[in-house]
């Protein structure tokens, strides 16, 4: 049996495999986001060592059996969040998590230095690692002069799970530390952040083992073997390994609160003025790239709080077929927006509304703004020489057709409708252990699932969704400096 344990912003999730990789058991503990001040986003790191504890416990009561078989785990974890430990190990502050925005002072300074997009393939975002350092060490100099140590998510529970630190390739990635091409921290990023190696956590890859889970932990969890556990990954990399998303030309579109485009690099080819991530993969020898947009689902979640009418029901009322795009033009930048335009100041709004707009014309121009800035995302994508064949559609969104058949359109890819299963980023962290562990090689396990439909793009629709694509591209140089 091999365990992936998904460490999320809201939650953890506990995933059992079994050695035909077939999902066996599943297990989750939910747990707050503090924000103690506007833009702030914080977590105690304690509160998910009580989680793996919480639904371990519970795994091992349910599934005896099951538990004493474990040979190995993989822990996949939000990425950026910079947890601080002092010389003893002890966690110095709350982890200041991806989403905080307190940094972008410091994100700035550090994009505009010599050599650091350069060598990070990357913008420097607020929401990246070596910026709250650089925050802390202005704002908390007592805090980041006990700094010994900085881990990712990820990262810690790895220390708490091993009692060693080290980190995988996928998740430092994301720090603004790494040289992303040669898989290695930068003495140069350091030193513009303001760090040293020592600080850094020992760099392995996501299927490479890092240490062995800790004697008093196995007994507790009834583990009987030594139980290995793996690098592990970034969530998004860990995701990707869940759908097979592992080589040039494979992908997936992700319809969940936000929305991601990403595809597999047999290479490293970067461009951080498109605002596209370049990451190493979880896997050595990989990397891969992807778009994200702020509000995906969220922009329809957002919808459905002003009418009053759930998102299923705004979904159904459009049915499944698409007939052209409506005038109605929706910009889904309600928190801002990622790639390409690197704009946390930019809001989202609908234009060309008129007396006969209606709800469900609302709930088309929203799903369409979403499937256009997806597009802004392969067209950023493809700046890098990116060729997208074809992509599985997952997440929330992917439940309806009318929409997955939009961004198919406005793409002109097909999108693969997966199966009913599980292939998140615990299946993926759980892929990884089975490697790392000698159960198949890559190529053997992280498979794509089997599609149940392919949505095709409609040819005959293709120059009018091209047509309002280009009106929707014109529009954010129109509207990006309006007060």
């Amino acid at each position: 049996m091999y365990l992936g344990l998904d460490l999320g912003t809201s939650g953890l999730r506990a995933l059992l495999v079994g050695e035909d990789g077939a999902p066996v058991a599943s297990v989750s503990e939910s747990y707050q986001t503090a924000h103690p001040n506007p833009g702030w986003s914080e977590q105690d790191p304690a509160v998910w060592v009580s989680a793996v504890d919480a639904v371990l416990t519970r795994m091992a009561a349910e599934r005896p059996a099951d538990m004493a078989a474990v040979r190995g785990i993989g822990v996949s974890g939000h990425m950026h969040g910079a947890v601080c430990l002092d010389a003893g190990g002890v966690v110095v502050r709350p982890c200041i998590l991806w989403n905080d925005t307190r940094s972008f002072a410091e994100a700035a300074a550090l994009d505009a230095a010599d050599d650091v997009r350069a060598l990070s393939g990357n913008i420097v975002f607020p929401g990246f690692t070596a910026p709250k350092l650089a925050w802390m060490a202005a704002h908390e100099p007592e805090a980041f002069a006990r700094v010994a140590h900085v881990v990712l998510p990820a990262g810690y529970m790895n220390f708490h799970l091993t009692g060693e630190l080290f980190a995988d390739m996928s998740d430092s990635a994301g720090t603004s530390w790494l040289d992303v091409g040669a898989r290695d921290w930068s003495g140069r990023l350091l030193e513009a952040g303001g760090m040293t190696r020592a600080q850094m956590p020992r760099l392995v890859e996501g299927s490479e083992v890092g240490g062995q889970l800790r004697r008093d932990l196995a007994e507790r969890w009834g583990m009987t073997g030594t139980v290995a556990v793996v690098g592990g990954a970034g969530d998004n990399a860990a995701s990707a390994c869940g759908v097979g998303a592992m080589r040039e030309g494979q992908g997936f579109v992700s319809l969940g609160t936000s929305g991601v485009l990403l595809t597999g690099r047999d290479g490293y080819a970067p461009l951080p003025e498109s605002a596209v991530h370049t990451f190493c993969h979880a896997v050595p020898g990989q990397w891969y790239q992807m778009g994200v947009i702020l509000a995906a689902t969220d922009s329809l979640n957002w919808l459905s709080r002003v009418t009053g009418t759930s998102p299923a029901d705004l979904a159904r009322e459009l049915g499944d077929e698409i007939a052209g795009p409506g005038r109605l033009r929706f910009l889904p930048y309600l928190s801002g927006e990622r790639t390409p335009h690197n704009d946390a100041r930019i809001r989202g709004g609908f234009l060309n509304i008129e007396q006969a707009t209606d709800r469900r014309a609302m709930t088309q121009a929203v799903m369409e703004g979403v499937a256009f800035a997806l597009g802004d995302c392969a067209l950023a994508l493809g700046q890098t020489g990116v060729r997208l064949q074809s992509l599985l559609a997952i997440g929330g969104g992917a439940a309806s057709r009318f929409w997955v058949k939009t961004i198919a359109t406005v793409l002109g890819v097909p999108l693969d409708l997966p199966e009913a299963g599980d292939f998140g980023a615990a299946l993926g962290a759980a892929r990884l252990a089975m490697v790392g562990c000698g159960a198949g090689t890559v190529e053997e396990v992280m498979v794509a699932p089997a599609v149940r439909e392919t949505v095709a793009p409609e040819a005959a629709l293709a120059d009018a969704y091209a047509e309002a694509f280009a009106a929707y591209r014109a529009t954010y140089p129109a509207v990006k400096d309006l007060p």
